[in-house]
């Protein structure tokens, strides 16, 4: 140390100094950083038991956590937790590995998106829903087959809930356990008495102990909003069918009961479908609240223009928000397009896509809407991975192999076809993914949200998919972390990043 003595003083200086910090430099506008280590690390989480029990102890609260208070002293809103499916009761420890998790996601995703894209497609084909009950359909309750003539009011895909949170049904109030869905617009839940009913997290609901539960007639314009005639001959009560695009089904008595969300005030008179034979459908949950653009949706009969959700990592046992009223001013907005034949489902204007800050040539056609109601973009709850039409995907997938080649190929994993192993890297750069809507917004996509793991070995897959429908899906998997706004009135959809 004794040669240090005669340096000057700037050289004194420079060697006291931290060394430029050149590889800390933020990542170009073209590219976004994947923590491969977090990332791994939530994966393993989810299939661990260690915090099971103190989770359980959380989801079956009825308190709600401050930020739900807040937005609800706020102007009055109604709010509410979400969770993801995976950390259902009934969900935890049944998968003994990352990568059986997520197969098994991949497959509800896969019967979701098919039957969501098929429905959409008979909508526009001019096909009415009632034509589209399952001819295994039979209920079983004490309404014979003969007495059902119809409707059949969805045709989503089993299983397709992926996130859920507590709802009070009835008064006084029951916490239940439900899916939320912006694909469906008939709220129900399984009831006693209950000629076959799946298994659920907390007991069947028994409306004979509410003193707000009330069938419905079939006078009733709510009965007639099922789009059919739906009456049992012998009382005249109003009976609903939800049907599911792989032939599971929910089958009861349309009713009226208040529902309680979170500290909010209690919303009385809202119907319901009161289940009685339900077959297949939503291991874990109690039943299903809807919020497609129905008028027997939840936004349309609380008359709420506007509600929005922010999903969590579906990795997380952490909660995020669904609230309806007043939100803040999105950071994006895209135009709200209606289908001229059914009006269940979002659809936004989509644009373009770009990869590395280039725009995809990719015809604006892809993303259209016909006068018919064919095509389009659907913004979908409940479909974890983005479908494009084939040629959109194909030039997505082009331009990211291209912005990828230092990165080490994988095998494709189920309906991934672009994978790759970050096996032994904590952290990568990856092209910048960014979904354009006319109007000049753009969403750009954290590299999370469409670089996945699949195994909790370090495999990842692009997590979009094509698809040979005309319909497009921007699914629940881009949308972690973003807060999803819908304005029926002004006729929007907003996004803002990092607000759950």
């Amino acid at each position: 140390m004794q040669p240090l003595l005669g340096l000057p003083l700037l050289a004194l200086l420079l060697l006291a100094s931290p060394a430029p910090a050149l590889c800390r430099h933020p990542a170009p506008a073209n590219t976004e950083t994947l923590d491969v280590s977090a990332s791994l690390s939530r994966a393993r989480a989810a299939v661990s038991t260690d915090a099971r029990p103190l989770l359980h102890q959380s989801l079956a609260s009825t308190d709600t956590d401050a930020l739900v208070k807040e937005e609800q002293r706020s102007g009055g809103k109604l709010a509410l937790r979400l969770h993801s499916r995976d950390f259902l009761p009934e969900e935890q420890g049944r998968h003994e590995s990352y990568s059986s998790l997520v197969l098994a996601r991949l497959r509800r995703d896969s019967a979701r998106a098919a039957a969501l894209s098929a429905r959409a497609s008979l909508a526009a084909d001019g096909i009415s829903r009632a034509d589209l009950r399952p001819a295994n359909a039979t209920p079983v309750f004490e309404a014979s087959a003969a007495e059902i003539q119809g409707p059949v009011v969805s045709g989503v895909g089993q299983g397709s809930g992926e996130y859920f949170s507590r709802v009070g049904v009835g008064r006084p109030a029951r916490q239940l356990y439900m899916v939320l869905d912006t694909g469906s617009d008939v709220t129900w839940l399984q009831c006693q008495p209950c000629a076959d009913c799946y298994a659920q997290s907390d007991p069947v609901y028994d409306p004979s102990v509410s003193t707000s539960y009330a069938t419905v007639g079939c006078d009733s314009p709510r009965c007639r909003d099922l789009d059919a005639a739906a009456c049992r001959n012998s009382t005249g009560s109003c009976l609903y069918e939800v049907a599911y695009g792989d032939g599971s089904y929910t089958v009861g008595d349309f009713a009226t009961e208040t529902l309680t969300l979170g500290d909010s005030a209690p919303v009385s008179n809202v119907a319901i479908g009161c289940g009685h034979d339900n077959e297949g459908l939503f291991v874990g949950a109690a039943g299903l609240l809807a919020l497609g653009g129905g008028p027997l949706s939840f936004p349309s009969q609380i008359s709420a223009t506007t509600f929005s959700y922010c999903l969590v990592d579906r990795d997380s046992p952490s909660s995020s928000t669904l609230q309806f009223g007043d939100s803040e001013q999105p950071a994006v907005t895209a135009p709200l397009i209606r289908s001229p034949r059914t009006n269940t489902f979002y659809y936004v204007a989509l644009s373009g896509i770009s990869v590395g800050g280039e725009a995809l040539s990719i015809p604006s056609s892809a993303f259209a809407m016909d006068d018919a109601g064919s095509g389009g973009v659907i913004v979908d709850s409940g479909t974890a991975v983005t479908r494009l039409q084939s040629g959109a995907y194909g030039a997505l997938r082009e331009a990211f192999v291209q912005g990828t080649q230092s990165l080490p190929r994988a095998s494709g994993v189920s309906l991934f076809d672009t994978c790759y192993d970050l096996a032994g890297r904590s952290s990568v750069q990856v092209p910048a993914v960014a979904l354009r809507f006319e109007g000049g917004g753009e969403l750009k996509l954290p590299a999370k949200n469409y670089l996945i793991p699949v195994d909790a070995a370090g495999t990842y897959c692009l997590a979009f998919a094509g698809t040979s429908g005309p319909v497009s899906i921007i699914g629940n998997v881009q949308q972690q972390g973003v807060r999803v706004s819908f304005d029926t009135a002004k006729n929007t959809v907003g996004f803002t990043a990092d607000k759950c």
